[in-house]
C-alpha cells in the first residue's frame, strides 16, 4: 500500500512511519524543512522525504501515481508562542490544501488526526475542529473518504517535553524539588503510543468496509481518571522526591472537567487498548531513563 504521512518528524508520524513500513507499506512523507530528523534516523533509507515548502502537492501525486491512503498527522500546538494566523496555516489551510490535492489525484482515503479536547478551548481545538468539518463536507460531497481520529491524551517514551504527560514523567524522574499543579480534578483519558498505533493501522487495513464517506472514532483507554491520580502513579512508580504542590496553579479558562473516549466502535472493529495506566507508565518510564 502507498500511503502519505504528514508530520513525520514527530512523535507520532514518526511512530506510525515506523510501523507502517514494518508492515510492508511504501511510505511517502511530508515535512518541514527545518524540522529535525532525529526521530526518524532509523528508517531515512527507506522513507520518501519530501519538504513541505519545495513540493507542489499536484506534481507529488501525479508522480507517484495512486496513493491509496493519507494520515494526516501533523499538528501545530501553540506552546512555541505561534500566532493564531500561524497556528491556522498549519492546522487548517494546509490540511485542506492537502485534501483538495488528494481529490484531485483520487486517493482513496484521508485519515484525519483530530483533538478529543472542546474545540472552542484555544486556537489549536479550535483549527482542528474547523478542519475536520472540512474533511465532512468534503465527505459529503462523496469526493474523498474520511476517517477522523479524536484523539485522547496519548503519552510514551520520547515524547516532546512540552506535553503534559512527559514534563511530569521527566520532572519526577529528575526529582525536582517541587512541580506545581491545579488541584488536578480534571478527569482525563490517557493512552500509550503503542494502543494509538494499532487503532491507526487497523483503520487503515479496515478502509474499505465502511459504507459511509465520513466516519469518526474516538481514540483512547476508554478510562478516565483524574489528573491527580495520573500525576501521582507517576510520582510512586518513579519512587520521586519532587513535591507535588496540587492547587497552586488555576484551571484555565473553558476547562473540561471530563474526557473519555468511548471505543465500542473501535473494539467492534477488532482493536482493543492492551496497556492499562500502570502498565503504559512502566514502559515509558523505563524507555525514558
Amino acid at each position: 500500500m502507498r500511503v502519505l504521512v504528514t508530520g513525520v518528524t514527530g512523535y507520532l508520524g514518526s511512530h506510525l512511519a515506523t510501523e507502517l513500513l514494518k508492515e510492508g507499506h511504501e511510505v511517502i512523507a511530508l515535512k518541514r524543512k527545518l524540522s529535525s530528523l532525529n526521530r526518524i534516523q532509523a528508517i531515512l533509507p527507506r522513507l520518501a522525504l519530501y519538504n513541505l515548502e519545495e513540493t507542489n502537492l499536484a506534481e507529488l501525486f501525479a508522480g507517484f501515481g495512486k496513493f491509496d491512503a493519507i494520515i494526516h498527522t501533523a499538528t501545530c500546538y501553540g506552546r512555541n508562542g505561534e500566532s493564531i494566523s500561524q497556528i491556522t496555516e498549519a492546522n487548517l489551510l494546509f490540511p485542506l490544501k492537502l485534501l483538495e490535492a488528494a481529490v484531485f489525484g483520487n486517493v482513496d482515503v484521508y485519515i484525519n488526526t483530530d483533538t478529543a479536547l472542546d474545540k472552542l478551548l484555544n486556537p489549536y481545538t479550535l483549527s482542528k475542529g474547523q478542519f475536520s468539518e472540512w474533511g465532512k463536507y468534503f465527505a459529503h460531497q462523496e469526493k474523498i473518504r474520511f476517517i477522523n481520529l479524536r484523539l485522547e491524551h496519548f503519552y510514551g517514551a520520547g515524547d516532546d517535553d512540552s506535553k503534559f504527560t512527559t514534563h511530569v514523567i521527566n520532572s519526577c524522574l529528575a526529582n525536582v524539588p517541587e512541580l506545581n499543579l491545579t488541584l488536578g480534578e480534571q478527569r482525563r483519558d490517557f493512552i500509550h503510543i503503542n494502543d494509538v498505533i494499532t487503532a491507526y493501522l487497523l483503520l487503515l487495513n479496515k478502509r474499505d468496509a465502511f459504507a459511509d464517506w465520513f466516519i469518526e472514532f474516538a481514540v483512547g483507554s476508554g478510562v478516565a481518571v483524574t489528573i491527580r491520580q495520573f500525576v501521582e502513579t507517576v510520582h510512586n512508580l518513579t519512587a520521586s522526591t519532587t513535591r507535588l504542590n496540587f492547587g497552586v496553579l488555576p484551571y484555565r479558562a473553558g476547562e473540561s472537567m471530563l474526557s473519555q473516549a468511548n471505543v465500542s466502535a473501535l473494539q467492534a472493529l477488532g482493536w482493543h487498548c492492551d496497556h492499562d495506566l500502570v502498565q503504559g507508565l512502566q514502559m515509558t518510564i523505563k524507555g525514558s531513563k
